[in-house]
């Protein structure tokens, strides 16, 4: 079962690779695209997504690409899941159930209920910079 969605997940890995590139004005989205894994297209309509909601800024042209539209330590994990997703995840039932709580729970709530809150926090107190800082420095991989 996927916890957030694989529009989610690319936009963490594309926006986390940009991170790390620090001394490029702008990142290729076909570099990204090509680095990551991910289909050109449906990475563009991600990083379009971003651009929209003030995460991301695009230029075009030889040079273009897509660049962080403030620093990585003003951008958590959270802001871009949130950019991202339809529904606001850290709320709703795990199994899609309308009115899931406490007083007509799923047969998950109790656990998913602590698990978000726990989650939430990561999310909202994680932010590029100090991830990217991890990658670099860990040498660890945004893809297969």
């Amino acid at each position: 079962m996927a916890f957030i969605s694989k529009s989610s997940e690319y936009g963490l890995r594309a926006a986390l690779y940009v991170a790390t590139r620090k001394n490029e004005k702008y990142v290729p989205i076909r570099e990204i695209s090509k680095d990551l894994k991910i289909s050109f297209h449906f990475l563009t309509k991600i990083l379009q997504r971003l651009t929209r909601e003030g995460l991301m800024i695009s230029y075009r042209g030889p040079s273009g690409g897509i660049a962080l539209a403030k620093p990585a330590k003003k951008i958590t994990l959270m802001d871009i899941i949130q950019a991202i997703e339809e529904k606001d995840l850290f709320e709703s039932c795990i199994l899609g159930l309308a009115g899931c709580g406490e007083k007509k729970p799923c047969p998950l709530h109790k656990y998913w209920a602590r698990e978000r809150r726990s989650m939430k926090a990561v999310f909202s107190k994680m932010t590029l910079d100090k991830l990217s800082g991890h990658v670099l420095k860990n040498k660890l991989r945004l893809a297969d």
